[in-house]
């Protein structure tokens, strides 16, 4: 193959390379600590039931906020918390990783067959070199 076909696939391919390099930059480099329920929509104890558990002093948090054994000195007096007074905030960040998985992996192969691509290209390797006789 000429060159001059030969640095134009190359170059197509290179600049095709572009988009998911791009997007698996872009996926990487994003900041893992966004991934927080927003403070307006934190459970309470009863609806994290299923992803949390928190004990004070050996009982479930629960039972100590239903027979108000917790409470809160604000100003200079005590207040008895109750279980609408505790909200939990939850890290989401496993569960966003684990389902971006699938196209991180989709990236990576794309941009691993394009190198290959374009070194294949680049060194000549994709050549047509017609059929060679049986000796």
């Amino acid at each position: 193959m000429a060159i001059r076909p030969r640095l134009f696939f190359s170059a197509l391919t290179g600049s095709l390379l572009f988009i998911p390099a791009v997007a698996l930059y872009s996926e990487l480099a994003r900041r893992p600590d966004i991934w927080w329920t927003p403070a307006p929509m934190a459970l309470s104890p009863a609806e994290s039931r299923d992803r949390v558990e928190i004990y004070v002093r050996g009982k479930p948090l629960a039972a100590v906020l239903a027979a108000t054994q917790l409470s809160v000195t604000d100003e200079g007096r005590s207040i008895a918390l109750s279980p609408e007074d505790v909200r939990l905030r939850f890290n989401n960040w496993d569960r966003v990783r684990v389902g971006r998985l699938p196209l991180l992996l989709l990236y990576a192969a794309a941009l691993g067959a394009g190198v290959l691509l374009v070194l294949l290209n680049a060194t000549g390797r994709l050549v047509y070199r017609g059929e060679t006789p049986r000796p």
